[in-house]
């Protein structure tokens, strides 16, 4: 995800983008930025002028200096005075689409943002593809860690640098609990039900989600699946590529059955599929309602300034039975690839090997405007909000990725329509919702063999 995300990561609302990117680096030189091919000379005058171009899915920072846009081609520049970084953010979907046809017309961008397993545009299919250069000689790869860099490996070998670890949770508001009465944090899906119907009575809009973004779908459904599906049976997706298991297994027939409760007792605020991600996250800081579904990605836009001043919390959604432990849906973010067609992928590695080194400038203020955790050895949790959380995943490990990372492309777009089906009153059963899943992933599977 930028689950949005993607999801999409987020991964998560991805709304801006800047000027469109040239070809696979503007300069046909493949001159080093420096005369050593490993270490960088900042201070080479005669090194020849080398555009790199740089491409990835995201929002502009909403205040002050965008750290893609505005502070990574400065401190580059810095380094590397012959290097000029030219940097560009798209919506996720334009993002996808735009540097797939670039990618296939041998275009793309010298370095470029891809996902983790098999999600959309993921590691997998653009290592196999041959798309992606061998990243295995950079430096800083030790101070990763060893999960992070196996979501982002295809057959051993490291094609992509992870840029963090996503959760998806609740944001919520602690005014609004308090108000109605919720005095604890709910633990399981009845007290959570429980917390819905008491905000409801107490004349609050439980929920609000921006399911007019058919991604917002996913940030509810994979918590529900995390607690459902997978805790007793965590190789459900491989035995599901080996034909071993089926989407319409009862666990997710179940778990579309939980998320559709949601809608169907009013706790989802009304009309959700006419409102955005954007226009949900501004429904949750004026106050309008007490929770939303999404992840640490949308921290900076969750916690601005709203028409109404609150305390945040943050908490995983406990979709589990009462008396067993809540899981967190948790992966890999997106990461920076090389295009093996560049002809600039020794400057590019130099600039990953300045960027991740741990302790220049240009990894200082990565690390501070990153919204993702972080995967990097010794940086701290960049926000409070999330310790609770993080620190149960780091105690009890109960966590599970975004199954969409395990899917064949489409079957989440598949998910996401006929559960819209579902949120638009119209008469599609849970089970229905798992069967167009099941039919599209050995369509789209059949058609990869």
């Amino acid at each position: 995800m930028k689950a949005r995300k993607s999801l999409w990561a987020g991964l998560t609302a991805l709304i801006l983008s800047a000027s469109l990117l040239g070809g696979c680096g503007s300069s046909s030189n493949n001159e080093p930025a420096a005369s050593n091919g490993s270490k960088a000379d900042s201070g080479n005058s005669s090194a020849k002028p080398v555009t790199i171009t740089l491409m990835m899915s995201g929002t502009k920072a909403p205040d002050g200096q965008d750290f893609v846009l505005d502070i990574l081609p400065k401190l580059v520049k810095e380094k590397f005075p012959n290097v000029t970084l030219e940097t560009s953010k798209y919506p996720d979907e334009q993002y996808i689409t735009s540097v797939r046809t670039k990618l296939a017309a041998g275009q793309g961008p010298d370095i470029f943002l891809v996902f983790p397993r098999n999600a959309s545009l993921a590691v997998n299919d653009m290592a196999k593809a041959g798309f992606t250069a061998d990243l295995s000689d950079l430096k800083f790869l030790d101070n990763i860690s060893k999960g992070a860099k196996e979501d982002m490996s295809y057959k051993g070998k490291q094609y992509a640098i992870p840029s963090g670890m996503d959760m998806l949770g609740v944001y919520y508001n602690q005014e609004l609990f308090q108000k109605a009465g919720v005095t604890e944090q709910p633990k399981d899906w009845p007290s959570f039900l429980e917390a819905c119907q008491k905000l409801k009575d107490a004349g609050i809009t439980p929920i609000v989600l921006g399911d007019k973004d058919p991604f917002f779908i996913q940030f509810g459904m994979y918590q529900i699946a995390a607690n459902v599906v997978y805790p007793d049976d965590k190789e459900f997706d491989t035995k599901l590529q080996n034909g071993e298991t089926s989407l319409t297994d009862p666990k997710w027939v179940k778990t579309v059955s939980m998320f559709k409760e949601l809608y169907d007792k009013g706790y989802v605020v009304k009309n959700s599929l006419g409102l955005g991600s954007a226009q949900a996250a501004q429904n949750f800081i004026d106050g309008k309602a007490a929770m939303v579904f999404d992840g640490d990605w949308d921290y900076p836009t969750l916690t601005a300034k709203g028409a109404s001043e609150f305390t945040r919390g943050f908490f995983a959604l406990p979709a589990n039975d009462a008396g067993k432990p809540t899981y967190i849906a948790a992966a890999t973010s997106a990461g920076y690839a090389i295009n093996a067609k560049s002809e600039n992928i020794a400057i590019a590695k130099e600039i990953l090997n300045y960027w991740f080194d741990g302790q220049s400038n240009l990894f200082k203020s990565w690390v501070d405007s990153n919204t993702s955790i972080s995967v990097y050895k010794g940086v701290p949790l960049n926000h409070e909000l999330f310790k609770t959380v993080f620190d149960d995943y780091n105690t009890n490990g109960n966590s599970i990725y975004f199954p969409n990372q395990m899917w064949v492309t489409g079957v989440a777009e598949e998910m996401e329509a006929k559960f819209a089906n579902i949120i638009g009153g119209q008469k599609t059963t849970p089970e229905e919702v798992t069967a167009a899943m099941d039919k599209k992933y050995k369509e789209l599977a059949k058609s990869k063999k």
